[in-house]
């Protein structure tokens, strides 16, 4: 019997974790988010011009970088788990803010040291 010497790229499962998604009207297929990322997440689509995929989406540090880097505004969107995501409370009005609320100022400072 003869054993064939080939690989597959096959993606994990959907899982509730998918850090990153491409717009493939938009994405060029440049592989820029493949080079930076950090974790190696994501891998090269074999087909040219098409989006990378994403191969390990639990394993993403959430940093970033891969759609700060895009060279085409719009082909990736970053998604942050609710887990990460920073909420306060103003206690004068009890009212509730997430970090991406339109209009909401952080309730912190940022220290500025001689």
């Amino acid at each position: 019997m003869e054993l064939k010497k080939t690989a597959v790229l096959a993606p994990n499962p959907q899982t509730p974790c998918m850090p990153i998604t491409f717009d493939s009207a938009r994405c060029v297929g440049c592989n820029t988010c493949v080079n930076v990322c950090r974790t190696d997440v994501l891998m090269p689509n074999p087909e040219k011009g098409k989006p990378p995929v994403v191969v390990y989406p639990d394993e993403c540090w959430f940093c970033g970088c891969c759609v700060e880097d895009c060279p085409v505004e719009g082909a990736s969107t970053f998604h942050h788990p609710l887990n990460m995501k920073m909420t306060w409370k103003r206690k004068d009005t009890q009212q509730l803010y997430r970090l991406e609320m339109d209009g909401c100022e952080p309730p912190f400072r940022i220290r500025e040291y001689d």
